[in-house]
C-alpha cells in the first residue's frame, strides 16, 4: 500500500530527541514539510540541517508548560507550513515522579506535559482543520494507558491520554479528520528513557526484557515510524478514535481504547 506524504505540513512535538526524533528524520525522507517542536532549540537545528531538504523544516523552541509559547509556536507554524495536515504529539514522560502516594502538584505536572498541552494544541489546530475538511491528529500514548505497570501517575495520565483520543476521535470523524493514538511497549531511541537505562543501569533492562519482552530485546524507534506514517495518511481513515498497540507482546490487557 502506497503512503503519500508528500508536501504535507506536519507538526512533531518533542523532536529534539526520541522517537520524535527519528519521526522527524523519517518524515524529511517523505518529503514532508515539517515544522518541529521542543525546549532544545539548539539539538533541533542541528538535526534539522541534516534532514533531506532541511529548508522545508522549521525549529520552533516551545515550552509546552506555557500556554502562551504554545499559541506563539503554533500561529508560527501556520504561517510557515500555510496548511497544517497533521500533527504527532510525541513529548511526554513520567518526569520521574514514581511515588504511589503522588500529591496534587505533582500530579498536575504529569497532566500539564502528558495531556493538558496537547488539548491546548489541538484547540488550535482544529478549527482550521475543520474548515479544510480533513487532517490528522497521532498522539503517542503508552502500554501503560492499558496497563498499570509504570508509576501510579504517569499510568493515569496515559490512560486519560486514550479516553480523550477515543472521545475525540468520535466527534471529528464526520468533518473528515482523523484522531488515533499509538500504544508502544519498551523502545530504544535517541536519548529516550530505556537509552539512558540501558547506559547507567544495564541490569535492570536485562531484567526487564527477560520478564516482559516475549522477543527477547527491545524494539526501535524505527519499527514504530511505519505506523505513524499511516496514521498520519488518509488510510487510516477508519481508525479515528483507536488507540492502536505496537509493543511486541509486552502488554497483557485483552481491551484496549
Amino acid at each position: 500500500m502506497e503512503i503519500n506524504l508528500d508536501n504535507k505540513g506536519i507538526i512533531i512535538t518533542g523532536a529534539s530527541k526520541g522517537l520524535g526524533l527519528i519521526s522527524a528524520q523519517l518524515l524529511a525522507n517523505e518529503n514532508a514539510r515539517l515544522v518541529l517542536m521542543s525546549r532544545s532549540l539548539e539539538t533541533m537545528e542541528e538535526h534539522r540541517k541534516s534532514f533531506a531538504n532541511p529548508d522545508n523544516h522549521l525549529c520552533l523552541k516551545v515550552d509546552l508548560d506555557n500556554p502562551e509559547e504554545i499559541k506563539e509556536g503554533i500561529n508560527k507554524a501556520k504561517t510557515f507550513l500555510n496548511d497544517i495536515d497533521a500533527v504527532i504529539h510525541v513529548a511526554g514522560g513520567g518526569l520521574g515522579l514514581r511515588d504511589p502516594i503522588i500529591n496534587g502538584s505533582d500530579f498536575d505536572k504529569l497532566y500539564k506535559l502528558n495531556l493538558r498541552s496537547i488539548i491546548e494544541i489541538n484547540s488550535l489546530i482544529l478549527p482550521e482543520m475543520i474548515k479544510q475538511g480533513k487532517g490528522n491528529i497521532v498522539l503517542v500514548g503508552s502500554v501503560a494507558s492499558t496497563d498499570a505497570v509504570a508509576s501510579v501517575g504517569y499510568n493515569t495520565v496515559k490512560a486519560a491520554l486514550s479516553t480523550y483520543v477515543r472521545s475525540l476521535g468520535n466527534e471529528m470523524a464526520r468533518y473528515g479528520i482523523i484522531i488515533t493514538g499509538i500504544l508502544p511497549g519498551g523502545f530504544i531511541a535517541p536519548g529516550n528513557s530505556w537509552e539512558r537505562l540501558s547506559k547507567d543501569k544495564p541490569e535492570v533492562v536485562e531484567n526487564f526484557i527477560k520478564q516482559r519482552l516475549p522477543r527477547g530485546f527491545l524494539g526501535k524507534a524505527e519499527e514504530i515510524f511505519p505506523l505513524i506514517c499511516w496514521l498520519c495518511s488518509d488510510k487510516a481513515s477508519m481508525m479515528s478514535g483507536c488507540m492502536v498497540p505496537i509493543d511486541a507482546g509486552e502488554g497483557k490487557s485483552y481491551i484496549y481504547p
